[in-house]
């Protein structure tokens, strides 16, 4: 329907026409709120001013697009920071979030802002807490039992309120892009390999899957001493994988079975990956499962006992493990491959990383 504004009426038109913008703003996030039942969403809009919303990409609810959404500004609570996020990574387990019915715990209730590997500068800080001042460059560990991006609103913002005991020092000499990518890849990489996988100096690993983070663990391997194998499909990887000092790379983990590895670190975790590991590994190997590809496997329980193989399931890591990423990094020894996108291309980036089209880590830049 057109809407006539007659020519004595020009003094009261421009706010005519902000009025009517601002109706059909409104309408269009109503029947958004009330379509996907977010109703904590649709108060909270109400509740806010303009000046304290900020744009996040939100889950809500499985199968669902990832939606940009206006909301609140973040503020520090008691023992808080608010950081000024200046990058973060895109990760297989947010395409989970989107995809996978109950894969986030059943405490937590969309809408959810997502992403978890987070960097960026400390722009408030809550009361209480004393170790650290606006300015710090800081990355957000994805330990404790509040985790950003998953437990709690994350890093697809522009700004997010952490818990200031899940904060780690960036060395000046790692960028903000490197330190997102270590704070999960990284952390996962080392923690599988050499806390779970117990690797030493002359060990012979075998890594399924050289993605984001597959890449980085067969780096650290590489500087722990160990002769370093891999199985990946994608060939146009396997120049990267000789570029990060791996001795072999093969399309299937079973072309290594002559080798007697001591530990396979299965990466990609899609079923017949980690039966293929078990049948793979040396007696007495350790196979330690990353991926989570498929949710259910297959594997022989013959080959396991008779083999006497450990077969450990491992989930993220510690702070300490984050530092030791960070060192890495800081000593030029560990240079992950990453590939940079703006805040606008998140779902997109999703998307490509979905698809098996992304080499390396994906990392969402934002502006200062």
């Amino acid at each position: 329907m057109a809407l006539i504004i007659p020519a004595r009426q020009n003094l009261h038109r421009v706010g005519l026409l902000v009025a009517i913008r601002a109706f059909e703003e409104w309408t269009n996030y109503l029947v958004t709120c009330c379509s996907t039942r977010q109703t904590g969403n649709l108060i909270q809009y109400f509740l806010i001013k303009d000046s304290d919303r900020i744009k996040a990409w939100q889950f809500i609810g499985t199968n669902l697009p990832l939606t940009l959404n206006e909301v609140a500004d973040p503020s520090p609570a008691t023992g808080e920071v608010v950081v000024a996020v200046r990058a973060a990574g895109l990760c297989h387990s947010d395409i989970g979030i989107l995809t996978i019915e109950h894969f986030l715990p059943p405490f937590v209730q969309p809408p959810l802002t997502i992403g978890h590997e987070i960097a960026g500068v400390i722009a408030q800080v809550g009361a209480g807490v004393t170790d650290w001042k606006v300015g710090d460059r800081v990355g957000i560990c994805q330990v404790g039992h509040n985790v950003t991006g998953i437990m709690r609103d994350g890093g697809f913002a522009p700004q997010v309120a952490v818990d200031a005991d899940v904060l780690l020092r960036m060395p000046d000499e790692v960028t903000f892009e490197q330190a997102a990518a270590g704070n999960d890849a990284g952390m996962t990489a080392y923690h599988a390999l050499v806390i779970d996988g117990q690797i030493a100096a002359g060990d012979k690993v075998g890594l399924i899957g050289l993605g984001g983070v597959g890449q980085m663990g067969a780096r650290i391997a590489v500087l722990m001493g160990c002769e370093v194998y891999a199985a990946e499909l994608k060939t146009d990887v396997w120049p990267l994988a000789h570029e990060l000092g791996v001795t072999r790379v093969v399309s299937h983990i079973s072309e290594l079975a002559d080798l007697n590895l001591d530990v396979i670190v299965d990466f990609a975790g899609f079923g017949e990956t980690t039966a293929a590991a078990i049948q793979t590994v040396r007696p007495g190997g350790r196979v330690i499962q990353v991926g989570l590809g498929r949710t259910e496997a297959t594997i022989s329980t013959h080959s396991l006992i008779m083999k006497e193989i450990t077969l450990k399931g491992t989930l993220g890591g510690t702070m300490a493990d984050t530092s030791a990423v960070y060192d890495l990094m800081a000593s030029g020894d560990l240079d992950p491959v990453i590939s940079t996108i703006s805040f606008d291309e998140i779902p997109e980036g999703i998307e490509r990383l979905d698809r098996g089209e992304v080499v390396g880590r994906l990392v969402a830049v934002f502006p200062e």
